[in-house]
């Protein structure tokens, strides 16, 4: 009986002791222990002899609020290189990165087929032109033989009226002419066929002249290399994508907008677009909206042409910003903030000394930064310098 009078005493005793421990963490863990230590959004009571390299004003104004869209650099024009003809390619002459204009060689093909074509259609048109002299030729003698027939025939009407020649004689004598007259027609058809026959060969000598000169493939336009897609061997045909080229300065942001927002864009409008790997923000202007949304995002895809910037690459990452409405914010240069850890602080003059006040910093832009917390405004702030 009293031993397990004991054991519930001891049962007892561990309770308390666990209870105990558990309130001298809470304890703790509230600053009970460490009077000194500050808690975030609360100002440093600790004063320094320091001197900035400078000072600004932190700044309370009403701004325009953005939501800021996501997007990607993008060339305004991309364009796809491929071949007219089927060939095999001898020789690619760029690659990625290079420049090039317009009329420069981007890629060779093997032409010996393209070039016995064109050989065959001159042929052919040398062909047609013996055709032609034959021609001329047989329309000389027909013409010849009209002439005679055709005096032969006049005598004979003559000596026929004058009863010196018979009707019979009359008769072959017209025949004769007659002949002659369907031997000229017939001789001067086959000439203009000639001629016809040299005209259609020689379009044929055009068109193999036009279609050799596909086998060397040349740029189209100014712009960059930005794919190479084939290499010497490879087959080219008509459809297949040989090179991509693009715009080297003409670019766009792409940023997928959502439907909430999508009403507060309009075209011919002037944007911001930050681009963070420029630390830069840039004015782009609307110049299409996609009039139907992505079912998966419920986003609209709206595209903004930017100026042309040095250091500007397609693929790289950008916002847009889109005006949503006006909000009250705090601003200070942002060499105004320090940094240390995870902590934010910002260094305020109290009256002849400065004091650490930790704040919580918002949105970067234009070479200011948001304070969320910490600051009300006209407080001045101390720049980055070195303390004495």
């Amino acid at each position: 009986m009293n031993e397990k009078k004991s054991r519930k005493g001891l049962r007892f005793i561990a309770i308390l002791c666990g209870i105990g421990a558990l309130v001298v963490l809470m304890l703790y863990m509230a600053g009970v222990f460490v009077p000194h230590k500050i808690g975030p959004g609360k100002v440093s009571l600790e004063k320094e002899a320091w001197t900035p390299k400078g000072t600004a004003k932190a700044v309370r104004e009403t701004i325009t609020d953005f939501y800021e869209a996501p997007g990607t650099v993008r060339p305004r024009q991309e364009t796809r290189v491929e071949s007219r003809v089927q060939g095999r390619i001898v020789e690619v002459l760029v690659r990625p990165g290079d420049l090039v204009k317009t009329g420069d060689p981007l890629v060779v093909l093997d032409s010996r087929e393209l070039q016995a074509r064109l050989d065959g259609a001159r042929q052919a048109v040398l062909s047609a032109k013996a055709r032609r002299d034959q021609a001329r030729q047989a329309v000389n003698a027909a013409e010849a033989a009209f002439t005679q027939t055709k005096a032969a025939y006049g005598r004979v009407k003559t000596y026929y009226k004058a009863e010196a020649a018979t009707k019979q004689q009359l008769e072959e004598a017209e025949s004769m002419f007659e002949q002659a007259k369907a031997g000229l027609t017939q001789a001067r058809g086959g000439l203009k066929g000639s001629e016809a026959g040299i005209k259609e060969a020689e379009k044929g000598v055009l068109e193999a002249s036009i279609v050799q000169n596909y086998a060397e493939i040349r740029s189209e336009a100014n712009g960059q290399v930005a794919e190479r897609l084939v290499e010497p061997g490879d087959m080219a045909f008509p459809g297949k994508p040989l090179l991509i080229l693009q715009t080297r300065c003409a670019m766009r942001l792409e940023a997928p907008v959502p439907e909430g927002y999508i009403d507060r864009i309009k075209m011919g409008e002037n944007l911001k677009v930050g681009i963070n790997a420029l630390k830069k923000s840039l004015s782009g202007l609307v110049t299409e909206i996609i009039p139907a949304a992505d079912p998966a995002t419920r986003s609209f895809m709206v595209k903004v042409d930017l100026p042309d910037t040095e250091g500007l690459y397609p693929g790289m990452f950008g916002r847009l910003m889109v005006p949503v409405g006006r909000i009250s914010v705090v601003w200070i240069p942002e060499n105004g903030l320090e940094k240390v850890g995870q902590l934010e602080m910002a260094r305020v003059r109290s009256g002849k000394a400065w004091r650490r006040v930790y704040v919580t910093a918002g949105r970067s832009f234009d070479g200011r930064v948001e304070i969320l917390s910490g600051l009300n405004g006209d407080e001045v702030v101390a720049l980055k310098g070195e303390a004495k």
